[in-house]
């Protein structure tokens, strides 16, 4: 299967999530990270799912597949649209500060800003009316689950979620304006990335959260019952990680009714990245291949089946419907012989964590010298420790096993590390941006299983150490990644 054309070239990559830039939005911190990564001769910019989180915050779990996080809009920039009067967009809580947009963007935004927005209405209207009228209803429900609230609502019958549409149209109009101004703010980003040669790297999460406008919208497509509530849940069988597995708790797809509808549902879903990305990673590749069903009734994933997931007829689908599928494959963990061929069939690139290769023996997949170029190399993901962190806590045997593979040097952790991910066959090598900062075990991203203080990490320029960019843009060069 022929390849991307992202990846005829050697690239390197940085990943930072939009959160953790100083300002944590889409202004003018965005567009300095682009100049950093140009001058780097870094042209990938990796970040995690950019959909509304719940109040845990976890990218991975958004109350849409489609939506941006209104969070991540900035102020700045809205205060600076011709129609705006920034003296009175000066509200702290983002809802009420869009509503005086919105209002000042009716009455004296020109005709043409005005069919943008109609345009765009438009144009997303497959996900867009659902969206705004789930998050309207949650809103008025006191932001409890849409299984949760009256029947009539969660169930969505006609009468009565028309009756909403015509009470709170002005409340709706202003939740399809956010989302405007969102990916309007995005493409300009986009934008200015891709006229420097960087290119935008998602990540697609191959499950949706319970609580979401798409499982709310289309139930038919999820294994639930009569109540909205699932009857078979997602995970991970019992592993070297944990001995009773890992109950993630979304619902599973009902796959017989994605097949019978030609997979709709997931060219929608794409169609909508592919406007946002120039490569996309999909997480929990494997599942497309197989995946792992669990009782809802069960509090753990030990009493889990494998069940089959139609991923040939899938892709398929999308092959015929794109043309070419920029996608790489989240393939950690166990991977058996038929996801593989899945990932390959496909030309679609697994992943190899450096972090995981070190303290076993030479058959170790993760090697260096086990990798192939159909494949991007990491220090570590946003689920890792740091690079530092993640040396420091290191067994002896692990350690000395570590720099018997790398060789006496005397370059230091991390950058001993990212000098092996950008020295990788891979075609693109990534290196998170707290590596690239040398930063301990207390900037961490994420602790996958535990639910406080996740997500919530940021740099501050004055972390950036003189002359990175230049030290960079030497590696780059030297192992053919310009």
């Amino acid at each position: 299967m022929q390849h991307a054309h992202i990846f005829d070239q050697r690239r390197s990559g940085v990943l930072l999530h939009i959160t953790s830039l100083p300002s944590g939005n889409l202004g003018q911190d965005a567009y300095r990270f682009v100049d950093f990564l140009q001058s780097a001769g870094v042209s990938v910019w990796q970040m995690l799912p950019l959909g509304p989180t719940h109040d845990d915050r976890s990218p991975y779990q958004c109350l849409s597949a489609h939506a941006g996080n209104s969070r991540l809009i900035s102020r700045t920039m809205l205060r600076a649209q011709p129609w705006a009067d920034a003296t009175k967009l000066k509200d702290p809580k983002m809802s009420r500060l869009m509503a005086h947009a919105y209002r000042q963007f009716e009455s004296s935004a020109d005709e043409g800003e005005k069919q943008a927005f109609s345009s765009f209405c438009e144009q997303h209207r497959y996900w867009l009316d659902d969206y705004v009228l789930f998050r309207e209803l949650r809103h008025l429900n006191q932001a409890r689950a849409w299984f949760d609230w009256p029947a009539e609502l969660r169930d969505r019958e006609e009468t009565a979620l028309d009756k909403v549409r015509a009470e709170r149209r002005d409340a709706l109009t202003i939740r399809r304006f956010e989302q405007f101004m969102f990916f309007r703010q995005w493409h300009q980003l986009r934008d200015y990335a891709n006229e420097r040669g960087v290119k935008l790297f998602g990540d697609m999460p191959i499950f949706v959260a319970h609580d979401s406008a798409d499982v709310w919208a289309e139930p038919s497509l999820f294994t639930l019952d009569e109540y909205g509530q699932p009857t078979r849940v997602a995970g991970v069988p019992p592993d070297y990680f944990s001995e009773t597995g890992q109950r993630w708790g979304n619902p599973l797809y009902n796959w017989p009714n994605h097949s019978a509808q030609n997979f709709d549902w997931w060219r929608r879903r794409l169609q909508t990245q592919l406007e946002c990305f120039d490569l996309i990673r999909i997480d929990h590749f494997r599942g497309f291949e197989a995946c792992w069903e669990i009782p809802a009734s069960c509090e753990t994933a030990i009493d889990g089946q494998w069940v089959k997931a139609p991923g040939e007829q899938l892709f398929d689908a999308m092959l015929d419907a794109f043309g070419e599928l920029p996608l790489v494959a989240e393939d950690l963990g166990i991977i058996t012989d038929e996801v593989t061929a899945l990932r390959e069939k496909y030309g679609m690139p697994g992943m190899k964590i450096l972090q995981f290769a070190f303290g076993g023996d030479a058959t170790n997949p993760y090697l260096p010298h086990q990798q192939c170029e159909d494949s991007v190399t990491y220090t570590g993901t946003h689920d890792n420790n740091t690079t530092l962190g993640w040396y420091d806590s290191l067994e002896p045997h692990v350690k000395a096993h570590l720099h018997a593979y790398l060789g006496e040097t005397k370059e230091a952790m991390p950058w001993l590390l990212i000098r092996t991910a950008l020295s990788s066959v891979s075609e693109l090598a990534v290196v998170p941006m707290q590596d690239l900062l040398s930063l301990d075990a207390t900037h961490r991203m994420n602790v996958p299983g535990t639910v406080e203080d996740n997500w919530r990490w940021q740099f501050e320029w004055d972390m950036v150490p003189e002359g990175i960019t230049a030290k960079l843009k030497a590696l780059n060069e030297l192992y053919g990644r310009l």
